[in-house]
């Protein structure tokens, strides 16, 4: 196995984000349309934070039956907003973080996924996900 390849190379680079001012329902839109588990919350292209599906689910079990459902019933969503749901204690690396590295910060982490910036310009996303495929991909 390679050792010392960079998370820029299996990292999702066009990355689906969330604005501070978005609501949450958006979010789960966007959760579904895409089927991503994670979302970076951005202010002003700055990482402020991170959504995860986990994150909305936790505030609301209406559509934890039905990812395929396009209607999402807002009464829940509205009581919150992003802020006061996404995590804000992020762990961020750089581009030249080695894959290793990500692999043993998600390793010891109770989180699955890792904001990837150049100070705190966000430039792409890495995940469990992300991390398996490449496992899979050296066999």
């Amino acid at each position: 196995m390679k050792q010392k390849v960079p998370v820029s190379t299996i990292m999702t680079k066009n990355v689906v984000k969330l604005n501070l001012s978005d609501d949450l329902t958006k979010a789960e839109m966007l959760f579904k349309k895409h089927h991503i588990r994670h979302i970076p919350v951005v202010y002003s292209n700055k990482i402020v934070g991170m959504l995860s599906y986990t994150d909305l689910l936790r505030i609301s079990f209406a559509d934890a039956i039905d990812d395929d459902e396009e209607i999402v019933d807002t009464t829940v969503y509205n009581m919150f907003t992003v802020e006061q749901v996404m995590a804000k204690k992020l762990v961020s690396i750089s581009p030249e973080t080695t894959i290793k590295e990500a692999a043993e910060i998600l390793s010891q982490k109770e989180f699955h996924a890792l904001p990837v910036c150049e100070g705190e310009l966000l430039v792409g996303i890495i995940t469990t996900t992300d991390l398996i495929k490449y496992l899979i991909e050296q066999y």
